[in-house]
């Protein structure tokens, strides 16, 4: 069976294996294809960014001389890159990166001031001229004013048409705006031009470029697409000048020839291989692994099978910090709780049959010396046999409340009860007893105090600790109940002037049968059973049972009731 087992692990760790094999494959193959990805992303990033130099050199030069000391910088990163700048002649202005090779039949850009690439440039303008552009003009498109404000622009407009030596003041215009104004009438000249060759009305621009809403004619715009197609032709027109003719960019390899797109198959027998070597390492480790493993499984089946037999379990040793050591670890500590179990068992049976076998035994023997005459069988015998039974009845009663809570049946009619009226029931059921004892009891508590309690079951906890109270307490000691709000609880205590608890015997107080008399004398105490009830009917009302001693001074319990 044990070979079974090792064998089915083994399988599944093969599987396993295979599976984490094939997976680290397929992971191999999507990081080189994210890897190659990348690559081919970096590439585009540097072509984005030589196409954007060139671009800004056209837009601040009138020809493409020095260009060669632009693009070195940028074939740094890239060794393998060619760049070709060939102008619309056919002239070659720039090579870079190549062996004079043929270069690709069709170029990968255009660079051209006056024609941007939208492509390229993701946030070309509509007319696809860069904004950097100005030529004639003296201040950037986005820092004019948009409409003529002063009246200067307006006047020289109708100077320039209608001729004369009308004054506008333009020398008193600052220079930038001053040949704005020029520029911008001279570009209403060549757009006027435009429109009257295709028979419409010229028209008025604002420093944006497009027509004024008020025209000085008072007519409206003629066609607005034919005027926005002017504008951009005669801009174009006014700005050549300025900028360095359009040229052909070609990127390519050193060779001119297009990339090989890198391949990953041919590799078949290889990767087969690796696998296969994987795939019998695996096998080995995980078989050494399986039986690192089985090994204290064994060992935890050996202690668990010698437990079911009815015996105690030894110890099983515990090594390493992984799931199986944690698991031994468990089972040692319930094989150790399983003892101590066993141990409180057979020690709860044997105080169990104390407590009766003493009650019993003297049942029996004044029978039988009733039976054998040496008794007589009057009034005083039924007394005693009456007191015996009591006794067992006690017992049973007890026992059976704590069979009632430790299954959770325990019914409890909770109800306001006022403190006060049960600390007098209580003193008034054991103020004889404490009389006889020589033992003061007194009660002291808000009479307006109430807490949510079952009356029967809260009489019971008190007549358990004013008992036990009582019955350790010297002659000319005290017994006192008393009870107080603490916050949105109530405090009851019962506190005694007795002969106090060890320290080392408080904490074994509540547990059942438990007495500090370990001869468990009749004398000394009752059957150990009353203050383990006390805790579970308090934990019952969802409260709770504290205690406190010291020996010759006293013993004080605490019972915490929730508001």
């Amino acid at each position: 069976m044990r070979r079974s087992v090792f064998a089915r692990m083994l399988v599944v760790a093969v599987l396993v294996a295979l599976c984490s094999i094939t997976a680290t494959a397929w992971l191999a193959t999507q990081l080189t294809r994210a890897s190659i990805a990348r690559e081919q992303g970096r590439e585009l990033s540097v072509d984005n960014r030589i196409y954007a130099v060139l671009l800004e050199h056209a837009t601040k030069n009138r020809d493409w001389s020095d260009v060669g000391g632009l693009l070195g910088p940028l074939l740094e990163p890239t060794p393998h890159r060619r760049v070709t700048l060939v102008g619309k002649d056919g002239r070659t202005l720039a090579d870079l990166g190549g062996d004079g090779g043929p270069l690709p039949a069709t170029a990968a850009a255009v660079v051209d001031a006056l024609a941007v690439d939208p492509v390229l440039v993701s946030d070309a303008p509509a007319d696809r001229i860069d904004e950097r552009v100005l030529g004639p003009f003296r201040t950037p498109i986005q820092f004019r004013e948009r409409e003529d404000t002063t009246g200067s622009l307006g006047c020289l407009r109708t100077k320039r048409k209608e001729g004369g030596d009308r004054d506008c003041r333009d020398s008193q215009l600052p220079f930038d705006t001053a040949a704005d104004f020029a520029a911008l009438l001279d570009l209403e000249t060549m757009v006027d031009a435009c429109l009257e060759r295709k028979k419409l009305p010229g028209v008025e621009l604002d420093p944006d470029f497009t027509p004024a809403r008020r025209q000085s004619s008072g007519l409206g715009i003629p066609d607005e697409p034919a005027v926005a197609g002017c504008v951009t032709a005669a801009r174009k027109e006014q700005l050549a000048p300025y900028v360095a003719p359009p040229a052909l960019l070609y990127l390519s390899s050193p060779s001119g020839a297009p990339t090989t797109a890198i391949s990953l198959s041919g590799n078949g027998w290889q990767v087969a291989g690796a696998a296969g070597a994987v795939l019998l390492v695996a096998a080995v480790v995980t078989a050494l692994v399986g039986a690192r493993i089985t090994r204290p499984l064994r060992a935890l089946t050996a202690a668990a099978q010698h437990m079911s037999d009815g015996g105690d379990a030894p110890p099983v040793r515990v090594s390493g910090q992984d799931e199986v050591a944690g698991l031994a670890r468990a089972f040692n500590t319930m094989a150790a709780n399983r003892a101590q179990l066993e141990q409180a068992r057979k020690a709860m049976v044997s105080d169990i049959a104390h407590e009766l076998r003493t009650p019993l035994s003297n049942i029996r023997g004044w029978l039988e010396a009733a039976e054998d005459g040496v008794s007589d069988r009057g009034p005083e015998l039924t007394a005693l046999l009456l007191k015996e039974a009591l006794v067992l009845q006690h017992v049973v009663d007890d026992l059976q409340d704590l069979a009632i809570a430790d299954a959770g049946a325990l019914r409890l009619v909770v109800e306001p009860v006022p403190v006060a009226e049960a600390f007098e029931q209580v003193r008034a059921a054991h103020e004889p007893r404490a009389a006889q004892a020589g033992v003061v009891l007194s009660a002291d508590a808000p009479p307006d105090l109430v807490v949510g309690a079952d009356p029967v079951r809260l009489r019971q906890i008190l007549d358990n600790l004013v008992a036990n109270a009582v019955r350790y307490v010297p002659a000319g000691g005290s017994v006192s109940m008393a009870a107080a709000r603490d916050g949105a609880d109530v405090l009851v205590t019962v506190a005694d002037t007795g002969v106090g608890i060890a320290a080392e015997d408080v904490p074994h107080v509540f547990d059942r049968f438990w007495r500090a008399d370990r001869s468990r004398t009749r004398s000394t105490g009752g059957s150990g059973l009353g203050l383990a009830i006390v805790r579970k009917l308090t934990e019952a009302h969802g409260a709770s049972v504290a205690v406190t001693s010291a020996v010759g001074e006293g013993t004080t319990f605490t019972l915490r009731f929730p508001g």
